[in-house]
């Protein structure tokens, strides 16, 4: 033990800062060297929509939001700067647009173009649906890299928001433009540097990784011609990013970008040098964050007693990153291809091995939306408020004296006559269908509580049957999962938790860190850059999340066999519903067809 009295106070503690940018707030987390998080700020992202359908942000505000969110953070607990050896980045996966020449945001609010509002709006934001024809003129190609975005690219990926700029700037702005995913425009505020992460150009500009099918260069240049992008082929598609190891250098999840710029570093109130780590889709942190966890999830999912963590693990476990939408990331060792379910991507999280994305357009919003409409949901707030606590914990209170007062064997049981299919956002997965809408069969009068707690039931109730549905198209493709890693605030409502883990029939894992694990993630990747040695080799990210990951507490399968029953018949009506609506609006097309001047 050391003789100074001081180092007993102040051991030698390294911390990483992770940065989280989702659709409404920047985040940033503190964590140590034994994986605690030990400092957590946010700020408020500005969100414009010119109109309906348009999405817009600004970097510069995202940026502003996260250097106070890094300064709060430090700050208000103590952080010595000095101590901070790494930073990591995600961020959803919008597009982010910047002068080629200048360096400066390029607004992308039509008609004008201008940023004379002062705002700097040069982000097209994931959920923006403008390009609806561009959409369709790109899955009209059938070009062979579909196949790894699930058949379609959604509208909600960056080449379709791309090529309607071309269509709508005027032609000599286009031409000056160079496009990022938000991460890796934010590791370019970060370092100055031009480095992109795998997985944003792979996920959602339609990359192909060098050797797969043939992919020479990792963009598809027959592809961008013949959607009419032939102008971001020229110089290597420099203003995408270039060809890596030519004019381009493209990371994995975590591998050092480079190191924090003076500048960056004065905004951040940090000093220069620290290392940055190549950034991931807000998603894909949330499988950093989660699927590492040390758990014993029975003798289906993994051994008995505390397991022996090892890569192998991932292949079987599904994370789902719920917030506003819901994404389901599940990694295995060789593609695997799965209609309606983007990827498989190559090397974007962990070198070699493959990821599979699937998503549900809507959760968090929906329940939102649900409630919000409902001719009972100012009554039930203002009880809410009454008892000191939130809306979805009164109604999950109400549901349950609901059915204690109907003797009922179970909470279902309340919604065996009530079916609702809620796809009100389009589907992402496993249909890839953004026209699909909602339904419902059971419909009443009813404007009580009881009514609306009947509805939010029904909600919880489709969220988990289409967790499921995916999951099963997942596992009939050839994945083996076995057990859902949860993150969000989805994973604080009891019932929902208890009725996906009932429909999907396997454990779901609540982490520690429930509001935190995408951002806890992110420093992950911050802590892997750390470890960059002066041969460039880092630890591997697998190895990190197994050392910094946290114990969580898992939700089981219920063993009531006739709630077991009761989901199996409702989850057949489910599909019914969902496949009687794409053939009524296929009938009604057909007899309609030509009729539109």
């Amino acid at each position: 033990m050391s003789s100074d009295r001081r180092n007993e106070l102040h051991p030698n503690v390294e911390h990483y800062i992770g940065i989280d940018v989702g659709t409404g707030s920047a985040r940033a987390c503190i964590m140590n060297n034994l994986g605690d998080i030990v400092g957590l700020a946010s700020e408020n992202i500005g969100l414009w929509q010119p109109q309906t359908g348009y999405y817009e942000q600004s970097t510069t505000d995202i940026w502003r939001c996260i250097c106070q969110s890094v300064q709060r953070a430090t700050a208000q607990h103590n952080i010595d700067s000095s101590t901070i050896k790494g930073i990591g980045f995600d961020a959803t996966c919008s597009l982010a647009v910047f002068s080629e020449d200048t360096d400066e945001p390029v607004a992308v609010t039509a008609p004008n173009f201008d940023n004379k509002d002062g705002n700097d709006r040069n982000v097209i934001l994931w959920l923006d649906h403008r390009p609806v024809e561009e959409t369709d003129k790109i899955n009209a190609t059938n070009h062979n890299l579909l196949r790894y975005v699930g058949g379609k690219m959604s509208i909600e990926m960056e080449i379709p928001k791309v090529l309607w700029l071309k269509n709508n700037m005027p032609k000599n702005l286009f031409s000056r433009c160079k496009f990022y995913d938000l991460t890796d425009a934010l590791t370019h505020l970060a370092t100055g540097g031009e480095t992109r992460s795998f997985c944003s150009v792979v996920c959602k500009q339609g990359y192909v990784p060098v050797g797969v099918d043939g992919s020479v260069k990792g963009w598809q240049e027959d592809f961008l011609t013949e959607i009419g992008l032939q102008d971001l082929c020229e110089d290597n598609f420099k203003r995408m990013g270039g060809v890596n190891g030519v004019n381009g250098k493209y990371l994995t999840a975590g591998e050092l970008v480079g190191t924090l710029s003076g500048k960056a570093a004065k905004d951040m109130g940090l000093p220069p040098g620290i290392a940055v780590g190549s950034g991931v889709i807000d998603a894909y942190a949330g499988w950093i964050g989660t699927v590492g966890a040390k758990v014993s999830l029975g003798e289906d999912a993994l051994s008995s007693g505390v397991p022996k963590n090892d890569i192998s693990q991932a292949f079987t476990r599904l994370a789902a990153v719920a917030g506003t939408s819901t994404c389901h990331l599940a990694m295995s060792e060789k593609p695997v291809f799965v209609n309606g379910v983007w990827g498989p991507y190559r090397d974007v999280l962990i070198p070699e091995y493959w990821v599979a994305e699937g998503g549900q357009s809507a959760t968090g919003e929906l329940l939102k939306h649900v409630l919000e409409t409902h001719p009972a949901f100012q009554e039930a707030q203002s009880v809410s408020k009454t008892f000191n606590t939130n809306i979805y914990d009164y109604l999950n209170q109400h549901l349950q004296e609901m059915a204690d007062k109907a003797g009922a064997p179970n909470l279902s049981w309340l919604g065996r006559h009530f079916f609702f299919y809620g796809d009100l956002f389009g589907n992402r997965s496993p249909i890839a269908d953004a026209n699909m809408k909602g339904s419902v069969i059971g419909l009443s009068s009813d404007k009580s509580l009881d009514g609306l707690a009947l509805y939010y039931y029904a909600t919880m109730e489709f969220i988990a049957l289409q967790t499921h549905q995916i999951i099963e198209t997942m596992n009939n493709s050839g994945h083996v999962i076995s057990s859902i890693f949860m993150s969000g605030s989805q994973c604080q409502n009891p019932i929902l938790m208890d009725l996906i883990a009932a429909a999907c029939d396997m454990p779901v894992l609540i982490p520690r860190y429930v509001h935190a694990a995408v951002v806890h993630g992110a420093a992950m990747l911050g802590a892997k850059a750390a470890s960059t040695d002066k041969d460039g080799k880092s630890e591997p990210l697998w190895d990190i999340m197994d050392r910094f990951s946290k114990a969580g507490k898992a939700v089981y399968p219920s063993k009531d066999e006739t709630l077991k029953k009761l989901l199996t018949a409702k989850y057949k009506v489910f599909l019914e519903q969902c496949e009687s609506q794409q053939q009524y609006r296929e009938d009604i097309d057909a007899v309609i067809e030509g009729w539109k001047k």
